[in-house]
């Protein structure tokens, strides 16, 4: 059975970013998980002394990372008025669609946001809206339908959607109202890694996407891995490979979060080989 990495996968710049921060930050704290990788979260643990914390009241260090989804306006305030060292993590892919939705939120927009409610950057996008009340958080164009919008709407997405259901979003918006401002704020490296793990996936007979099970980017990729190859798994670590996935299979397609090491990558392809050999 051959192995096929997909052509972009894996770190993307801003986790690259805030990785390198987090290993120079001499043993800081951060709000809320860095990244969306237990196992990475481990070895900065380890390896740097790089602790995380889930609620402000916890925080009992001067230093503070913000992780790479950032943190609401609220928040942050909170901190500064506690008077922490705060070592800026956010992704600047993340920073760019909280600056548009102050900015069109106080030029009278209403503000629809393409995203997951519950995840950190879209409470933290959404807390820079001037008009909390006119932002809207939807996963499909379905659920405009119930929203009453006035005539000026600014749409956005979270950084790591799905490129084919934002646009149908946005579709649905200029069908329907006159003034539609398009913020295209899905990064450059969701776009390259789906567009990766499509074709790799219409080529292989198993694919294996490696990731956080809590990464929005991560299950993007096992969902378009899915559509094109029905033999589709998503895993955090080598521990979850199961002989059956491979059995009768030519090629292994593998792509990876852009919260995902390369250390655990070539771990999983080794033990993917492994078990190969194992049963031959």
């Amino acid at each position: 059975m051959k192995i096929k990495l997909a052509k972009s996968y894996g770190f993307c710049f801003g986790v690259k970013r805030a990785i390198e921060i987090a290993e120079k930050s001499n043993g800081a704290v951060t709000y809320g998980e860095l990244i969306h990788n237990p196992l990475e979260i481990k070895r900065l643990k380890n390896d740097y002394n790089v602790g995380y914390v889930e609620n402000l009241e916890e925080i009992d260090t001067p230093k503070i990372i913000i992780r790479t989804h950032g943190i609401t306006k609220d928040d942050r305030k909170k901190l500064e008025s506690q008077g922490k060292e705060l070592i800026d993590a956010t992704c600047p892919f993340v920073t760019k669609p909280q600056e548009i939705v102050k900015e069109m939120s106080q030029k009278g927009y209403d503000i629809i946001l393409f995203g997951d409610i519950n995840h950190p950057e879209v409470k933290g996008v959404k807390s820079y809206s001037q008009n909390q009340n006119r932002t809207f958080v939807v996963l499909n164009a379905s659920e405009l339908k119930n929203i009453k919008l006035k005539e000026k709407i600014a749409v956005i997405a979270q950084t790591t959607r799905k490129v084919s259901e934002f646009l149908k979003i946005v579709d649905f918006l200029i069908e329907n109202h006159k003034e539609v401002r398009v913020f295209n704020t899905i990064c450059n490296a969701t776009f390259e890694n789906q567009d990766a793990v499509k074709i790799l996936a219409k080529e292989a007979d198993v694919m294996i996407i490696i990731g956080g099970k809590n990464s929005s980017n991560t299950k993007q990729l096992y969902l378009i891995a899915k559509e094109n190859c029905n033999d589709s798994y998503l895993i955090e670590n080598e521990d979850e490979l199961k002989l059956e996935w491979f059995r009768n299979k030519n090629l292994c397609g593998v792509s990876a979060g852009a919260s995902t090491p390369e250390w655990l990558i070539q771990n999983i392809i080794k033990k993917i080989k492994q078990i190969k050999d194992d049963d031959e």
